[in-house]
């Protein structure tokens, strides 16, 4: 089982769900059904890596608490059973997101051909620009 794994199926262990009214359309449904969910997790019950914690807390953004909670509202759906899927799917995809570490950027490397013409280019387009202006007669 990968770190990914066992981190996912500790959130969904250590989640709260309470279930909210819904907003919107859906005529007298909406009315008598909380149908939305609310998931809470903390984050710090999770024992993550440094690095992990930081890109999943940069991926939460609003939606991490000052203590730590990351908090996910769905109410996409009609019924309870639907939205409470979709907010585990959005919490499974986010503890994933930040195992998946960003591809490193490779430095690019200019020859000396590359770099003349480049200096040729910023000349040329100087020289346009001082260039403009009043013209003297």
């Amino acid at each position: 089982m990968s770190e990914a794994d066992e981190a996912v199926s500790r959130a969904l262990g250590l989640v709260q769900e309470s279930f909210i009214a819904a907003s919107g359309p859906g005529g007298q449904n909406v009315n008598k059904v909380a149908t939305a969910v609310q998931l809470r997790v903390d984050v710090f019950a999770l024992r993550l890596q440094p690095q992990v914690f930081a890109r999943l807390k940069s991926a939460a953004g609003s939606r991490m608490t000052a203590g730590g909670e990351i908090v996910l509202t769905a109410r996409r759906f009609r019924t309870q059973e639907a939205n409470r899927a979709d907010a585990r799917e959005r919490l499974e995809g986010l503890i994933r997101g930040a195992f998946e570490a960003p591809a490193t950027r490779a430095k690019s490397r200019l020859n000396r051909v590359g770099k003349e013409a480049r200096i040729r280019a910023k000349k040329s387009r100087g020289t346009v620009k001082a260039n403009r202006g009043k013209v003297e007669w």
